[in-house]
């Protein structure tokens, strides 16, 4: 297969990065890249998603891996997952011989050894420059169920409709869900039996980078998890804090003790990002140096300082991303031409264990098994939300009154633009077409209205 029509199929399949940010992955099927890396490293704590997918269907996932290296032309083709996951890295061997161009990395159970600069650099040993990508550098990063979804789409013509994703907390039966697309988080959660807290709060993703969202909210191409947590939870009042306090806190009682810099795991790959140097001017206002302002460009967000560094509960994470987004608004952009340092000498004995940042976070309790059921749910109705992506969002096809089938084309990729199209995720009739979202009431349902 030639690589332009690899991209037309997972293009209209509407594969995206199945977590995180949600890069349009036809877009990283490029012949500059010289190394593709699979990740399965699951980022956060409580998810379990990669792993399990990967360990059941090692098979047809490394068979695709191997295609796109093929295809890329990539001389490495390393599958990152961590050396903890026993089941996985199994089931990985057993399936080696018969992919020998396949390498397998073992990567260490730390923090945020998921995110692609850190990933990059434990993998392959070198670093990803400050605003660049990664394929400037000649590498690709595509995570489990990404992959998956190109199998589906190479060998059974399917596009993405449907997310699996794990639910956990204050549940009586943590689980992973394969959940169709628009689904709302109260459907969702009926998979994992009864919610056992009175006051429950959702966060939708991780406990690290994950948002609150209330039971209306929809699972969309990037949904990890669904954790449940009281509404008295610490990380659950963390989230919930107004920033101008997060301010004032910061201006009263921060220390400069620098720990929020010394665990940064940006700083300690030599990018120059220092939380400290950031909270120090902005909590004064001191503006005779402006680094510190336009380094927050190189904050990944991953929210060490603020949940496992800073012993005063402060909250450098949200600040510099309100500054961050505040210089993106304004026009400006990164330098890329700054400069990295070496990684740090003492990065080896700063980085975070998976076991002690979920202790700190208050989640050691929720640490449970959450089994991969792949039975599909089935939903009243679904909410497609039109933007589930980085880029240009989809433009609808469909109006109110069509009947539609799952897997058909609701909406188009824009011309000319970063886009994906989407496609219905259930059978059933069109009750609301706009230009943010579709939704689509099930059949079935509809009959037993009748």
């Amino acid at each position: 297969m030639e690589l332009q029509e690899l991209i037309g199929i997972v293009k209209e399949s509407g594969v995206a990065g199945a977590g995180g940010a949600g890069f349009p992955t036809y877009a990283k099927l490029d012949k500059r890249a010289e190394a593709i890396i699979l990740n399965c490293a699951e980022c956060e704590p409580l998810l379990k998603v990669h792993r399990q997918l990967l360990e059941k269907h090692a098979y047809e996932i490394m068979e695709t891996f191997q295609f796109i290296g093929e295809v890329l032309e990539a001389k490495r083709r390393i599958i990152g997952v961590k050396e903890a996951y026993k089941a996985t890295v199994n089931a990985l061997k057993g399936n080696l011989p018969s992919f020998q161009e396949l390498e397998l990395k073992l990567l260490p159970e730390i923090y945020p050894v998921g995110d692609e600069v850190v990933l990059i650099y434990e993998a392959l040993g070198f670093i990803i420059p400050p605003g660049g990508i990664p394929i400037e550098k000649g590498v690709a990063v595509f995570n489990v169920e990404t992959v998956y979804n190109i199998y589906k789409a190479l060998h059974f013509g399917k596009p993405v409709t449907s997310k699996y994703l794990t639910i956990a907390g204050e549940v009586t039966k943590p689980v992973t869900v394969h959940a169709p697309i628009g689904m709302e988080v109260r459907e969702v959660l009926k998979a994992a039996g009864e919610i056992t807290v009175k006051n429950p709060v959702f966060i939708m993703g991780g406990p690290m980078t994950g948002s609150l969202v209330t039971s209306y909210a929809v699972v969309t191409k990037t949904t990890n998890a669904i954790l449940v947590l009281d509404g008295d939870h610490r990380l659950v009042k963390r989230m919930q804090s107004d920033i101008s306090i997060d301010m004032k806190r910061a201006m009263s009682i921060c220390c400069q003790c620098e720990m929020c810099t010394d665990l940064c795991p940006r700083n300690l790959l030599g990018h120059p990002i220092s939380p400290h140097m950031f909270m120090r001017m902005a909590t004064s206002g001191v503006t005779k140096d402006l680094s510190p302002f336009l380094d927050t460009f190189y904050c990944c967000s991953c929210g060490v300082c603020e949940l496992y560094a800073c012993p005063q509960d402060l909250s450098p994470r949200r600040l510099i991303t309100q500054y961050k987004n505040g210089l993106r608004s304004k026009g400006l952009a990164p330098d890329k031409n700054v400069q990295s340092k070496e990684p740090l000498s003492a990065r080896e004995y700063r980085r975070i264990p998976m076991d002690r940042l979920t202790a700190r976070l208050g989640l050691a309790e929720y640490n449970k098994e959450a089994p991969l059921c792949e039975t599909r749910l089935t939903p009243p109705q679904v909410k497609i939300m039109l933007s589930q992506h980085i880029g240009a969002k989809a433009v609808p096809l469909v109006k109110k009154g069509d009947q539609v089938e799952d897997g058909s084309l609701l909406a188009k990729a824009q011309e000319g633009k970063l886009s994906l199209p989407v496609h219905a995720s259930i059978t059933g009739e069109v009750t609301e077409a706009g230009q943010d979202y579709i939704i689509i009431q099930n059949s079935n349902e509809r009959m037993q209205a009748l």
